[in-house]
């Protein structure tokens, strides 16, 4: 089993910054990838950026270049580090992990509200 807690979020005006933290406890050992989803329209979960376990990252076309996630293993934490802020990027952001096993895991959600 694993747990994830996230923290982070807030209000912030656009062109901002915010920077979300994710610890994960329990097995951490079996996680694979650990990542940052917000929801879709019909509320599925929207990639925003993963991150493995050797450091290999992917992002979403719309944070490409604003948003950057990084991870300390030693620390069993993932952290994404938001500039740029946009009103569009105000959502529930959720961190997820996956073991080598294929078990997904999901946080509670930190709500980021971008608005003047």
């Amino acid at each position: 089993q694993v747990q994830l807690v996230e923290s982070g979020g807030g209000l912030v005006q656009p062109g901002g910054s915010l920077r979300l933290s994710c610890a994960a406890s329990g097995s951490t050992f079996t996680i694979y990838r650990m990542g940052w989803y917000r929801p879709a329209p019909g509320n599925q979960p929207k990639l925003v950026a993963t991150i493995t376990s050797g450091g290999v990252t992917n992002y979403a076309d719309s944070v490409k270049g604003r948003f950057t996630i990084s991870r300390d293993n030693a620390k069993n934490a993932v952290y994404l580090q938001m500039n740029s802020l946009k009103p569009e990027d105000t959502a529930v952001y959720y961190c997820h992990g996956i073991t080598f096993e294929r078990f997904n895991y999901w946080g509670q959600g930190t709500q980021v509200t971008v608005s003047s």
